[in-house]
């Protein structure tokens, strides 16, 4: 597999035993967890949870993620195809209310012949952090309900620093356009998301500007998006080790960038200061 997969176009050959290029991941899928998780936002968790399945690797690993163990450091089970589609159903057996694909980019490909054998009923929501190739996105459109991506950065002096990438601003906000232009909202009664797209930032401290630039530019390019405004940032991993990043946000942090996202009249979901703890990581089981 000559991988193009994500917007950094490596151009890996990736095979069952070739671990390179951006992610660092071989061909074979690999997960590190799935479970019913009840800490997304109100419409996709809803009642019973969302079917999450935690993807090993990842074209960013940025130095903050909260997944570090499997994000960086590629810990986790290789599956087959069809045991990924066992997954779906299996799920989906145990109320699930979606499907979710937490970091599924570098894996795109393998997740749709997983779909091809068995679809869901439910909606998929592919949850990313919009380092997207275009073309992947339109790929994926025709299997997947819901896009779910990060929008992290404008500050590439920021994205360079944290997540290894200087052009991470062109290009997630190419790709979140593009899902716009390809799902637009859909809410059953209950309001679960059924089809649609909604943006997620989350605030890092010191970088309260960055944050309030990112929400100028949803409410500029795209207007009537759902934005999930996030303020768990707790250092892990390398973070840790950058006094910048090493703490977590302050109330006056917060309240600048919520007086900003209410200025703008953004809509969505607003995460509160005790949402900064590990009490949401998952215990992966696989690692």
């Amino acid at each position: 597999m000559i991988c193009n997969m994500c917007a950094k176009k490596c151009n890996a050959l990736r095979d069952k035993n070739s671990a390179c290029g951006q992610c660092g991941m071989p061909q074979t899928l690999k997960i590190a967890h799935y479970q019913l998780f009840k800490s997304e936002e109100p419409c996709i968790s809803l009642n019973k949870g969302s079917g999450a399945i935690f993807f090993s690797g990842c074209n960013l690993n940025c130095v903050f993620c909260q997944n570090y163990e499997i994000s960086a450091l590629k810990k986790g089970k290789e599956i087959s195809i069809s045991q990924l589609a066992q997954i779906f159903k299996e799920l989906e057996t145990l109320g699930a209310e979606n499907i979710n694909l937490v970091s599924p980019s570098h894996y795109a490909l393998q997740i749709v012949e997983s779909l091809k054998l068995y679809k869901p009923k439910i909606p998929i929501i592919y949850n990313t952090n919009a380092y997207e190739n275009v073309e992947t996105i339109q790929y994926v459109a025709k299997y997947v309900d819901v896009f779910l991506p990060d929008f992290k950065y404008v500050d590439s002096n920021l994205s360079k620093m944290f997540s290894n990438v200087s052009d991470y601003y062109v290009v997630a906000l190419r790709a979140i356009l593009k899902m716009r232009e390809l799902k637009q909202d859909v809410f059953a009664e209950n309001g679960k998301i059924l089809q649609g797209v909604i943006i997620r930032h989350m605030i890092l401290p010191l970088c309260i500007k960055d944050s309030c630039d990112v929400l100028k530019t949803i409410a500029e390019h795209l207007p009537n998006t759902r934005v999930s405004l996030m303020a768990q940032y707790t250092p892990f991993a390398k973070a840790k080790e950058i006094k910048q990043i090493n703490r977590k946000i302050t109330k006056r942090e917060y309240q600048t960038v919520l007086n900003e996202y209410n200025r703008l009249g953004l809509d969505g979901y607003v995460q509160d200061l005790t949402s900064a703890t590990t009490d949401y990581i998952p215990k992966f089981k696989f690692i």
